[in-house]
């Protein structure tokens, strides 16, 4: 998975602290690859230096799970903490289990509750 960014030292504070991730190998200016801190299994995320806007409706999105509605709260507040914002998103269900924020870069990406029925 690679993402477009702008900053990529910005992005990876965010990211790596999001996901409990670490970089590969060192970042440069242009590119790093985030792979689990605990050299588990897992996604390997890029960060690539983009010039390109970032896209409000995305085709291409992470979702990040939690449990219950609790920790999908909890986990909200800790990204935002971390400094990402809330996506004032007009395309929600009426019912959604999850809820969009975007990155330090404005990528969009969202938190599922996957105890929502």
């Amino acid at each position: 998975m690679v993402l477009g960014v702008s900053d990529v030292a910005r992005a990876t504070a965010f990211w790596t602290e999001a996901l409990g991730y670490a970089p590969r190998e060192e970042a440069t200016e242009e590119w790093v690859v985030l792979v689990p801190r605990d050299g588990g299994g897992g996604v390997q995320v890029a960060l690539g230096r983009s010039g390109t806007p970032v896209q409000e409706e995305p085709r291409v999105h992470l979702d990040l799970y939690a449990a219950s509605a609790a920790e999908q709260a909890a986990e909200i507040e800790r990204l935002v903490g971390l400094g990402a914002q809330r996506v004032a998103w007009e395309r929600y269900p009426e019912d959604p289990d999850f809820v969009v924020l975007a990155d330090t870069e404005g990528n969009r990406f969202c938190v599922i509750d996957t105890a929502h029925s």
